[in-house]
Parts: structure tokens; sequence; C-alpha cells
């Protein structure tokens, strides 16, 4: 029986994972791995962090090293994207020309650096979202004296961090009325806003910017109200779009990302998609989601490759992320969107550097927590949010009880 042949697209966490977890599963047929750089795969949240600032080479990130491909039989085509599909030929159509035919085809296409719509061919303005982006960013630094950084959501943040350390002088501009709106609370959001302005940042909030300036490199960012600032760098962190291209090309189901089911096959049987690109069903919230995350990317792609093997699994992790700002750790469990009730468990300004823990309820169940310096509390809130815990808050709240004794 001729065996079969697995086309995995996208070589960042999803696709790595997935193309690895394939021979794991018992997938003895050929496998190849296909990603748009040239680079081979890499960590992407140092990027805006520990790549930016310096403290770490592009191969002290590498996901795997080459060996790992190798040695498990994984073609990996790099450098070269796929530019056309055709799901009822199952073939894909390589930039170089070259066609492969698949048995399944499994999609983790990510998501792209939603550009800003004024500006962005001018030189200096930037987004953050590959090795290359932050090369350019490195090479801008040499001589940027003053940054802008448009949206106050964790990847404006961190590279507001990382600037400022660097001495460069950072304005971070958010249109809405706080930073991190979009995935927390307010005093989380007061906390961090505190944290960049101790650190020298000015961040100015319910500011919409209108245009950029410059001939043929930027020179200021345009506000409404007439707010001008010079800038000899723009950062642009507004948010990211889900790559769905291909997923079009092959008819399948869309809305806001590729839809798949709990055991991550699209609307075509032969397709499976997961990390950035996909949208699927959680039993836990009980609603679509469509999550920018490695532990997202990782988890959903281990469980595809499984039911692309025949082992049925279904997916239903619970969410988490994490953010470095400087010297501070700030660690998020669950959705908090649409909570009825915040605890807060230690002092919430941190002023004696003993962190502090946020926690989100609905009703009686913890949906949420985010942490700062608290991972005892990160890790039992983890477990709370996955069993749909009904907890008092007060026990949470009172510090003469151990973390470990939430699960009690």
């Amino acid at each position: 029986m001729e065996k079969k042949h697995c086309i995995v697209v996208g070589a960042s966490h999803a696709g790595t994972s997935l193309a690895l977890q394939l021979r794991r599963e018992g997938w003895d047929g050929a496998i190849t791995l296909i990603g748009d750089e040239a680079e081979l795969p890499y960590h992407r949240p140092p990027l805006s962090k520990e790549f930016l600032a310096g403290v770490k080479e592009l191969d002290n990130i590498r996901l795997r090293p080459e060996k790992v491909f190798v040695d498990n039989a994984i073609d990996l085509l790099l450098g070269s994207p796929i530019v056309g599909l055709d799901s009822e030929a199952k073939t894909v159509l390589l930039a170089d020309g070259k066609k492969l035919g698949y048995d399944k085809l499994a999609l983790c296409t990510g998501a792209s650096a939603i550009p800003l719509p004024m500006g962005s061919s001018l030189a200096g303005v930037h987004t953050i979202r590959s090795v290359a982006d932050i090369i350019s960013i490195k090479k801008g630094l040499v001589f940027a004296k003053t940054a802008v950084i448009i949206g106050g959501g964790y990847i404006g943040l961190e590279a507001a961090a990382v600037l400022a350390t660097l001495g460069v002088d950072v304005t971070v501009l958010e249109m809405q009325s706080r930073v991190l709106a979009r995935v927390t609370s307010s005093v989380m959001s007061e906390y961090m806003e505190s944290l960049h302005r101790q650190k020298g940042v000015n961040v100015l909030t319910s500011t919409k910017v209108i245009s950029l300036e410059g001939d043929e490199s930027v020179a200021a960012v345009v506000c409404e109200g007439g707010l001008r600032l010079p800038a000899d760098m723009v950062i642009v962190g507004i948010g990211v779009r889900p790559n769905v291209d291909l997923a079009l090309k092959a008819n399948l189901a869309i809305d806001n990302g590729i839809l798949v089911d709990e055991r991550g096959q699209t609307s075509d049987p032969d397709i499976f998609a997961a990390g950035d690109c996909s949208n699927h069903p959680s039993a836990l919230y009980e609603k679509q989601l469509r999550l920018e995350s490695v532990q997202n990317a990782n988890d959903q792609s281990r469980v595809a490759a499984a039911n692309l093997c025949g082992v049925d699994k279904t997916y239903n992790a619970v969410p988490w992320f994490w953010s470095d700002q400087y010297d501070v750790k700030l660690q998020m469990v669950g959705l908090s969107d649409g909570f009825d009730k915040l605890a807060i468990r230690g002092d919430a300004t941190n002023k004696e550097g003993t962190g502090f823990a946020l926690f989100y309820f609905k009703g009686k169940r913890l949906i949420a927590a985010d942490c700062i310096s608290r991972p005892k509390e990160f890790m039992a809130a983890k477990q709370l949010v996955m069993r749909k815990a009904e907890i008092d808050s007060e026990l949470l709240t009172d510090e003469s009880v151990e973390p470990a004794a939430f699960l009690a």
C-alpha cells in the first residue's frame, strides 16, 4: 500500500509542533513542512523582548535544531511560499513553480501584523512579526533617538520596555481609554501604565493617529486634536489578522479565521488547521475562539496531528499567556471578558515588589486570573479555571492561605 503524504503549511509554533507530533502519533508516510521565511523555525515571543534587546541571537531562539527535522524525516521547504492550492486535485503550487500533491493538508498559516492605513511605506515605520522585522528595527536603532509606538497591547508595551531600557525616548499611543483594554481589567491597565511611566515612557491614551509626516523617512506622528510628536522611528502594534488566503482558495469555511471543529478539522475532511489562523469551538467558554498564543498553537496542533493519524482527540485547553516587561512578568490564564466580579490578592500597585493577582468571576465561577510575580497563584488558577470551579473569592484574597489550598 502506498504511504500517504501530509503537507504542513507554516513553519512556526503550530506547524513545527504538528509535523513532529505526526511522527509521534505514528504517521509513517512523507511529511513536508513549508515555510514562507528562509529561516529555520524560531520562537516568536522573544522577538519583541530578548531578540530586540540583543540579549539573544537568532540561533538561541530556534524551535528545534535542523537535526530534529532530519531525524524525524520531515522535509523542510523554507523560503518558498505556497501561491496556489487546489483542494479537488489535492495539490499545492509553490512560488518557485514546484507542484506537490498531498493526501492530508494542515494549514498553520498564522497571522499577519495589521499595517497602519497611512505612511506604512515610509522608512522607519515598522511592525513586529518576524525576524526580518526586528533586524530592520535594530538597524534603525543605531540612529533613532525618539520612537513612537502606536498601540498599547502586549507587542507595543514589550517593545516600549526594550527601547526605553536602551535609552530611546519612547511615547506609546493608545486609541482606547487605557492600555491592554482588549485583554484585561482597568486595575491591570493602571498598573502597567504606571510601570511604563516610572521607566520614563510617555503613555498617551484616548489618542488617535491621523497621519505620519516625512519625505522618505518618518519624521513625526500627527494625532487628532493637533498633537504632533517628532519620531525617528515608529512601531505599529495595532493587532493581527489571520492568514486565510489559502483557505479561501480551498473554499473552506471562514469566520475570523479558518473554522475548525474540536478535532482541528476544517470543512474539508482532508484539511486541518491550527494556531493563530484557526477559529475553534471552546467547551470551556461555550463559544468560538481564535487565540493568538504559543500555548494554543502548540496544544491545538498536537490534537490536530493525533486526529490526522486517526487517534480521536478533542481540543479544550485552558488559554494562557505571558508578557515580560522590564523585570516584571505578567502571567494570564483564561479569558476575563464578561466578568462581573474582580477579587484582588495582594497590593495591586506592587509598591513592595511582592506582586499581586487578579481573579475574575462570572457569578461564583472563576473564569480567569492575571498575576504579577505570583507563579503559585497562576498555577492554581489554571487548575481552577479548567475545572470551572465555583470558589469563595475571600479565600483567594486571603494572603494567609497558600495557593495550593485553593484546589482542596
